[in-house]
C-alpha cells in the first residue's frame, strides 16, 4: 500500500454491498460486514449455487484483503 491511500472500512462495505446487490442472487439474504479490510458475508442461501458469485464479488472489491464466508444454504422441509 506504499503510495496509496488507505479505503475505510465505510467506503469499503458501500462497495461491498452494491457489488453484492448485482449479483443475480437477490433471493439470498446475506449481510456483509467489513473490519480491517476484512469483509464477513452472513446469511441464508437459498442453494449452494449462490455462494461463489457472492463471495467473488466481495473479493474483486479494490482493498478487500479477505472474505470471510459465514453464509449457510437454507434447509428444505420435507414436508
Amino acid at each position: 500500500m506504499f503510495g496509496r491511500k488507505a479505503i475505510s472500512d465505510s467506503d469499503l462495505l458501500k462497495t461491498v454491498n452494491q457489488k453484492l446487490s448485482r449479483t443475480g442472487t437477490s433471493s439470498a439474504r446475506v449481510s456483509a460486514s467489513v473490519s480491517h479490510g476484512t469483509v464477513t458475508l452472513i446469511g441464508m442461501l437459498h442453494g449452494e449455487g449462490q455462494r461463489i458469485p457472492l463471495v467473488k464479488a466481495a473479493s474483486r472489491v479494490d482493498g478487500v484483503r479477505q472474505v470471510m464466508d459465514q453464509m449457510q444454504v437454507a434447509v428444505k422441509s420435507k414436508c
